[in-house]
């Protein structure tokens, strides 16, 4: 799907720059900084529209988070629905963030989020998806021990190869849901994209799972 391209985004962000951190890697090690209360800090690595995060942030004021989109055109819309929301405890970074590292101090994170990642299913892009191991090393190393991980698809292959990649890693499976909105999880915010799924039955998949401590 091809993007519009927004010539006020940067404009939009400048105006919010208490939302959108236009320098992110300087608050490595202080992102309690960024945020009015030092609470737990949650990172959604690829915000889309920011139905979630907005969601969360509204649902859980106990609760920090950031949330990481590259796309310009695409993080605007997120920076409004949290406008819209009226919530204080949510961040936006307009980064590709190759390396989480760089943004992130060891142990500052508390749980991480991803929510319908390009799944990559050719076998030679493997080392793309975001539950690759060298991915999985990243996050392990910005999350506090035992510190987990959330992950929502609709792509079956994506989901089997995730939890492969989980259990070879080490991490420990706390939920395996085949079909979530059969759980009927009242505390579950959904994304644009779930929403359009599911709408159209197709089953969506998640996995909780933990690193050791």
């Amino acid at each position: 799907m091809r993007l519009r391209h927004k010539p006020w985004a940067d404009d939009y962000m400048d105006d919010n720059s208490h939302i959108v951190i236009r320098s992110p890697f300087e608050w490595k090690d202080r992102w309690n900084e960024a945020f009015d209360k030092d609470q737990p800090l949650h990172l959604e690595i690829g915000s889309g529209k920011g139905q979630f995060i907005a969601g969360m942030g509204k649902q859980h004021p106990d609760i920090n988070f950031i949330g990481i989109e590259r796309v310009k055109s695409v993080i605007v819309g997120a920076l409004k629905k949290v406008l819209d929301a009226e919530t204080e405890n949510v961040r936006l970074i307009n980064e590709d963030a190759q390396d989480l590292r760089d943004l992130f101090a060891p142990n500052e994170v508390d749980h991480i989020y991803l929510n319908f990642s390009d799944p990559w299913p050719k076998s030679r892009h493997e080392k793309r998806r975001l539950t690759f191991h060298t991915f999985l090393e990243q996050y392990e190393d910005v999350l506090k021990p035992g510190g987990e991980l959330t992950l929502k698809t609709d792509n079956r292959g994506l989901f089997e190869y995730s939890l492969a990649s989980f259990s070879q890693f080490g991490m420990v499976l706390e939920e395996v849901s085949l079909d979530l909105h059969e759980l009927e999880d009242s505390l579950n915010v959904p994304t644009e994209y779930e929403e359009k799924f599911s709408a159209k039955g197709q089953p969506i998949y998640r996995c909780k799972a933990r690193f050791k401590d």
